[in-house]
């Protein structure tokens, strides 16, 4: 099995499930409340080891109630992260998190020690990226840092899966490093520079493709995926399932591709696989305590055949 390491973020989630998104200055009364691990290094690295992945996560968190919670958890699951970096003086990341009864969410995150995870710390923990299979990165830490781990991983032929979460820009010399680009319809049209509704899918993905990037993995929510690289394409449709809480089902997604990837799996399996995770993902609420078992996805899979 290939190793996996997950550079990025970790937060502390505080989720308040509404029946509608208050206005502004307007207050409304909470349908219920949870605290729970988040941020989506730690939601990606904790899915692909519950998935069956062999992980190791390089996070940062500060030396507060919330980052020694977050690292005595992460232990009690298993999650190696031994090379994580603990600071002094800057708090734990935090998101605050409102979820309609539909579903959708709406998300602060205060980075705080998130961002002490810095290029020169990236340099100190190279052997882990030269150890490893395949990086999995996102968009939670420094940009800087981001490009570190890309340059470290071609130099020395690790595979890098970036996913542009949350969406920004990203330069021509960063898109061509990487191997896998996992994008929503927002991300896709924000580093391609184009509408989807105005060229459509198709048309985007060839536009990353072009960019340099190997293959391009399109989430598109309840509609399933869309995956294309230069040999071949899938449509994968989505699972019809109740929708509680969206929260993490991109993460959850990220990191079922990396345990399946990881294990060696075609594209067709990969797919079918992080698509059906992350429909047991939205029909529970929470960031980490929403993430199945790989056991889970394999009895919701012989439950719930997808044609490809």
């Amino acid at each position: 099995m290939n190793k996996i390491l997950v550079i990025g973020s970790s937060n502390t989630d505080l989720v308040a499930r509404v029946k509608k998104f208050p206005t502004a200055g307007e207050t409304v009364e909470g349908i219920s409340f949870l605290q729970a691990m988040g941020g989506k290094g730690a939601n990606q690295a904790l899915a692909a080891h519950r998935l069956g992945g062999d992980v190791k996560f390089i996070t940062c968190l500060g030396n507060d109630a919330n980052g020694q919670n977050s690292l005595k958890y992460y232990e009690q699951e298993g999650l190696d992260v031994s090379s994580s970096l603990l600071v002094d003086d800057v708090p734990s990341g935090t998101a605050m998190i409102w979820v309609e009864e539909s579903g959708e969410n709406c998300i602060v995150i205060t980075p705080g020690a998130n961002k002490m995870l810095t290029s020169e710390y990236i340099f100190k923990v190279e052997e882990a990226i030269v150890e490893a299979d395949i990086v999995l990165l996102q968009m939670e830490i420094l940009y800087e840092t981001v490009r570190t781990v890309c340059n470290i991983a071609r130099k020395h032929q690790t595979k890098i899966m970036l996913n542009v979460a949350p969406a920004r820009q990203l330069d021509a010399e960063l898109l061509k490093q990487v191997d896998i680009l996992v994008v929503n319809e927002t991300e896709a049209e924000l580093v391609s520079g184009e509408k989807i509704e105005d060229v459509g899918k198709e048309t985007v993905v060839d536009l990353l493709l072009d960019t340099g990037v190997q293959t391009v993995v399109l989430t598109l929510g309840n509609q399933g995926c869309f995956f294309k690289n230069h040999q071949k394409f899938h449509y994968v449709p989505a699972f019809h399932v109740e929708t509680l809480d969206t929260t993490a089902a991109g993460d959850t997604f990220c990191g079922a591709l990396a345990a399946e990837l990881g294990r060696g799996h075609k594209w067709n399996e990969v797919l079918r696989f992080a698509t059906a995770a992350s429909a047991i993902c939205v029909t529970r609420m929470g960031a980490q305590p929403s993430i199945p078992a790989e056991k889970e996805v394999f009895e919701f899979l012989s439950k719930n055949p997808l044609q490809l």
